[in-house]
């Protein structure tokens, strides 16, 4: 729903007050787990390799005029699509001409529909790898007596995090020679994290006791710890978002993350020669755009007598080598 003009030009008390509830870019996770792939042709085929053949050694004594075994390895190919995803805010002439000082349209606008795009993109980073039946390799949280392919709950006094992660990169380590690298989670897991008294007892020493992602990271092994703070309004009977006027004082929100954890080698360098988790293809040949891959414009829509902001970005998300993920599912409890 646009402001009205009412919303745009307030007694002179008020100026230097608003209030507006925009999301850190710090929230997002989408683009700091995997990395972007800037490509020219929106669809096109990237290689895969067999990962058995560059774990094993065919090597031979040579006797005296006889040739060395001959090796090889052989490929496959994949495909990526990058699409296309827009929106636009409209700034209207009589809105611009009455807006105080105090609103700069062309900026807010251009912020909020940028938001927008960060949203889905990390929204479409969780439903692409941070859910179950994704991974080669998973377990599941539960409350009480696991069995196979389950561990005790985080936020459960007794349960062993630090544990359970080292177990799971030497698996990841004995399967594909790769260490993980990189710890996602949502929000609710490192709160549990950073009360759990295994891991308060290791650290009492050490920087006054407060529990750092960064400390936690250097704990579980790896270089990046990441949270997925981003949150979204909760959609409503079927519809994607609750009508606008009923207010916010009626509005769900929820973080567009579960209670899961995802640790994983992400390729600092993409590589034809070596795995990664993921990519995110991006056809900068079509957008060119900023460093997180939009592009914004600005163009004139006379008919209805407006200036409008528009953003794209365009990208694909794939999952390239589930071997290298270990996906830690339902890993805290509820609320």
């Amino acid at each position: 729903m646009n402001p009205t003009q009412s919303d745009l030009h307030v007694s002179q008390p008020l100026t230097n007050i608003s209030v507006a509830y925009i999301q850190s870019e710090d929230a997002y996770v989408a683009d700091k787990v995997f990395p972007r792939v800037p490509v020219q042709k929106q669809s096109d085929l990237y290689w895969k390799y067999h990962k058995s053949e560059w774990r094993r050694q065919d090597v031979q004594r040579r006797a005296p005029s006889t040739e060395t075994p001959g090796v090889g390895w052989s490929v496959t190919t994949d495909q990526y699509f990058a699409h296309v995803y827009g929106v636009h805010k409209d700034v209207d002439d009589q809105l611009r001409a009455n807006a105080d000082s105090a609103f700069n349209l062309d900026r807010d606008a251009t912020r909020f529909i940028t938001g927008q795009l960060l949203l889905k993109r990390d929204q479409d980073w969780v439903e692409t790898y941070f859910t179950d039946g994704v991974w080669d390799h998973e377990r599941t949280g539960v409350a009480a007596s696991p069995s196979a392919g389950e561990v005790l709950q985080w936020d459960d006094e007794g349960s062993d995090p630090i544990g359970d992660v080292t177990k799971a990169v030497i698996d990841l380590r004995e399967n594909t020679g790769f260490a993980p690298n990189k710890l996602v989670m949502g929000p609710r897991v490192i709160h549990a994290l950073r009360h759990h008294p295994d891991i308060l007892d290791r650290i009492k020493y050490t920087q006054r006791g407060i529990v750092t992602e960064d400390l936690l990271a250097s704990l579980f092994g790896v270089s990046n710890l990441l949270v997925t703070w981003a949150s979204e309004v909760v959609p409503r009977d079927n519809n994607r978002y609750q009508d606008p006027n009923v207010g916010d004082t009626n509005a769900d929100y929820s973080f567009i993350t579960g209670n899961h954890a995802l640790l994983v080698y992400a390729n600092p360098s993409p590589s034809l020669m070596t795995p990664s988790g993921g990519y995110t293809f991006t056809w900068n040949g079509y957008l060119g755009g900023n460093d997180r891959g939009i592009r914004v414009k600005r163009f004139r829509q006379e008919n209805i007598a407006s200036d409008r902001i528009e953003a794209e970005m365009t990208y694909d998300m794939k999952l390239v080598s589930s071997d290298v993920g270990f996906f830690f599912n339902d890993i805290v409890s509820g609320d």
